[in-house]
């Protein structure tokens, strides 16, 4: 699932035309899956940057351990855990729907902070941070 936020009401433009709503469906599943096939990327690069030779590895544990981690990849993005899905319809939604801007799918992830740095958070349709 994408995110609380993705998942609101669509504009009304869209409510009341099938074939936008169908496109703005298509593109929650094709940013979902983005999402997936970096995420599956971005673990398999993390498993080759690794320091020593597996002494217990062989052909089918690297199968197995390729399956889990597309397994883990796809319930990451179905969960939304890197945001990349929703940044992605808040791009393309404007397309989908014929608008300028993209109203039903504000902005309100919270960029998490490092210790001792003040809390950074993304802008909302309005340009403006949130407090």
């Amino acid at each position: 699932m994408i995110n609380a936020a993705a998942s609101r009401k669509p504009t009304t433009a869209v409510a009341t035309d099938p074939a936008k709503a169908k496109q703005l469906e298509k593109l929650k599943g094709a940013a979902q899956q983005f999402e997936a096939v970096f995420l599956r990327q971005m673990m398999s690069s993390m498993r080759a940057a690794s320091l020593g030779d597996d002494i217990l590895g062989s052909d089918a544990s690297n199968q197995f351990r390729d399956m889990s981690d597309a397994r883990t990849a796809d319930e990451m993005a179905k969960r939304g855990t890197l945001g990349v899905a929703e940044m992605l319809l808040k791009q393309f939604t404007p397309q989908v729907t014929g608008s300028t801007t993209s109203t039903s799918l504000p902005m309100t992830r919270t960029m998490p902070a490092m210790t001792g740095a003040p809390k950074t958070e993304l802008p909302t349709t309005d340009g403006q941070a949130t407090k």
